[in-house]
């Protein structure tokens, strides 16, 4: 059996279809687990209770910690440290593998270009530290011989459904389909990688199947070439079929935005990730495997193809 803890987001749900190819039994935990397979285990759980995480990974063999907290600084301060720590020992308890789906905010952000699994862990914004400081939960747990596991790292992500967790998503495609103007944030002339989240589950999948893999950090296939943001707006507005109108949001502005909306808030310290190339760098994943990402204008299609189905 293997559980994917956090099983409600758009990588969850996407990872329970993948598992599928290795084991017959997937448990989903989460609050309100939802099946994905018609024979999903569920498991109502939180994971800032320590004895139900214990419970939710009994009998595993791998566990897929994937879950995404609100995005606000104070609850990832409060809530990660005791998640992750939960996941580690109910894992040691337990025997299981562990698999973390993690982000990129832990590296040096004075360079993101290129972004590796070797560039530096120096974090430029407060999330980042906490991001670093799980991770080096995690690394410690290895190292000390009580947990098996792995990181798997994204960049920003895209998918066939429409995610309000998607910056590209919610920035550019759903402004376009809505017959507005897409916001670019800070910059149209910066490149910027997005991961696409099926080939992100179908990877974390084999990647937690492959015992050679453990004991590192892994970067997610992801397309390279990045667009910026004028032709990632292009190429939206292209498989539309409207006008590529859009505006550059400065950081002076989502600063002010902030005092009203609150998820701008905490975006402006993350601004660093737009002002300059962020390109996410995925060799080291498809020189191991051959597996290779669709490219952006592949991706972008059954994007668009898929959210006017549902408007339709």
């Amino acid at each position: 059996m293997q559980v994917i803890l956090g099983a409600g987001g758009s990588i969850g749900r996407e990872l329970a279809r993948e598992l599928k190819q290795y084991t017959s039994q997937i448990r989903l935990v989460s609050r309100t687990p939802e099946k994905v397979n018609p024979d999903d285990e569920l498991f109502p759980a939180t994971l800032l209770d320590k004895q139900q995480v214990m419970k939710a990974v009994e009998g595993a063999k791998v566990a897929y910690l994937t879950v995404g907290l609100p995005y606000s600084l104070k609850i990832w301060r409060e809530q990660w440290p005791v998640m992750m720590q939960n996941v580690l020992d109910a894992c040691a308890h337990h025997k299981v593998k562990l698999v973390f789906f993690d982000n990129i905010y832990l590296y040096d952000g004075s360079n993101l270009n290129p972004i590796k699994e070797t560039n530096p862990v120096n974090p430029s914004s407060e999330k980042g530290k906490v991001r670093a400081a799980i991770a080096g939960m995690l690394w410690k747990a290895v190292e000390s011989g009580k947990v098996e596991a792995l990181i798997a790292r994204a960049a920003d992500f895209y998918g066939p459904q429409m995610e309000k967790s998607s910056v590209l998503c919610e920035t550019i495609v759903a402004p376009l389909l809505a017959g507005k103007a897409a916001n670019v944030l800070v910059g149209d002339n910066f490149k910027h990688s997005y991961t696409h989240t099926a080939e992100a589950a179908k990877a974390t999948a084999l990647l937690g199947n492959t015992p050679e893999a453990y004991s590192q950090v892994w970067h997610l296939p992801t397309a390279k070439n990045p667009l910026t943001g004028k032709e990632m707006v292009e190429l939206v507005a292209r498989e539309i079929g409207v006008a590529p109108k859009y505006r550059v949001v400065s950081k002076t502005m989502i600063k002010m935005m902030g005092w009203l909306m609150p998820i701008m808030k905490e975006m402006h310290e993350m601004l660093y990730q737009n002002d300059k190339d962020y390109v996410f760098n995925s060799d080291k994943f498809e020189e191991k495997f051959g597996m290779h990402p669709r490219s952006y204008e592949e991706g972008i299609r059954e994007l668009v193809r898929n959210s006017l189905k549902q408007r339709s």
